[in-house]
């Protein structure tokens, strides 16, 4: 077993018995979870533009039943999730990601804005070069994994596309209002895993934050994790649903609606019992160079822009320099001037 004092490869952390003092938070009693929930809406509802509308404004959050993706496709994404994460560290690491690139084995990309360490290791799936790593991981059956990926993927889009539509019409405008939206970049999916912690009350999975793209469809395993932030109550646990998929709305839907839809902040804690598989799809986001801003139809003289223009690239480097305060950053001084 390593020594605390020696560099930990997060391929080991489930073999730990001792929480290195690299992977020690501090917490305050505003900490703690609340005894609260956040909607599960049934997609064959009658009501679901409505329900979907409410939801996002006061929440940010919520979880879907009958949403169309098959159980079994489900199954296999997370199967394959655990087969990956319970190679050995080095086979692993030979799947890594690189410098330059996004897909690959790692740590969670926004580990340098926080000073400690999340107990989490994952794969991020963002083009194509995943299938070299694949093939590194699975010699002999990396066109099956491939396949089951690329099915996953293009189930994800399609619930996300019906998402984006419905909840757009919550605001009275429709996809057609967005103008780069027929060429969206397709989504990034992200395999997480959460090993077993000795010390789960002075650990993090994943440190607080909010997603920068439109919004996140979240398959997490029947072990609980995953926290959002109300500011009327504070942090709530989102227990799993069987069957339901978590919601997450994202920074750039945040600005598309003006600020009228949240972007939530969330978080995930992890336990001493059992370990946690989570599968995040993060969806929604135009080219690089084309300018993002409030949908048009949404503001005017009684209700003018809260941010400002900027190109996709540029909130992105804002986001990446400034982390929680993007929003600050773009925010129009005095709308009403």
């Amino acid at each position: 077993m390593p020594s605390i004092t020696e560099d930990v490869s997060i391929g080991n952390l489930g073999s730990l018995q001792t929480l290195p003092d690299s992977f020690t938070w501090k917490f305050t009693s505003s900490d703690s979870a609340v005894e609260e929930s956040v909607p599960v809406i049934d997609l064959f509802d009658p009501n679901v533009i409505t329900l979907l509308g409410d939801a996002c404004k006061t929440w940010g959050a919520f979880q879907i039943s009958n949403h169309g993706i098959p159980q079994k496709l489900i199954d296999d994404v997370e199967s394959l999730s655990k087969t990956l994460f319970d190679m050995s560290s080095e086979r692993k690491l030979e799947a890594a990601s690189s410098d330059k690139g996004v897909s690959g084995y790692g740590e969670p990309r926004m580990t340098p804005f926080f000073e400690k360490k999340m107990w989490c290791e994952g794969f991020t799936i963002a083009d194509a070069s995943y299938a070299d790593h694949f093939l590194t991981l699975w010699p002999h059956d990396y066109t099956k994994y491939c396949g089951i990926i690329e099915e996953y993927k293009g189930e994800m889009e399609k619930l996300a596309s019906r998402l984006l539509s419905w909840i757009l019409s919550s605001l009275g405008v429709t996809v057609e209002d967005i103008e780069w939206a027929q060429n969206m970049s397709r989504g990034v999916i992200r395999l997480n895993h959460y090993p077993v912690c000795p010390e789960p009350e002075r650990a993090m999975g994943l440190g607080a934050h909010t997603d920068s793209t439109i919004l996140t469809i979240l398959h997490q395993s029947n072990m609980g994790g995953l926290q959002v932030f109300r500011e009327e109550t504070g942090w709530v646990t989102v227990e799993p649903v069987p069957g339901a998929l978590v919601i997450n709305i994202g920074d750039l839907f945040h600005i598309l609606s003006n600020g009228k839809i949240m972007s939530v902040v969330h978080r995930a804690r992890v336990n001493q019992t059992r370990s946690r598989i989570s599968i995040a799809y993060l969806w929604g986001g135009p080219a690089g160079d084309v300018e993002i801003k409030p949908i048009s139809k949404i503001v005017g003289p009684v209700e003018p822009a809260i941010y400002r223009p900027v190109t996709w690239n540029e909130y992105l480097r804002i986001k990446y320099e400034v982390f929680e305060k993007s929003f600050d950053a773009i925010r129009v001084v005095n709308p009403t001037n």
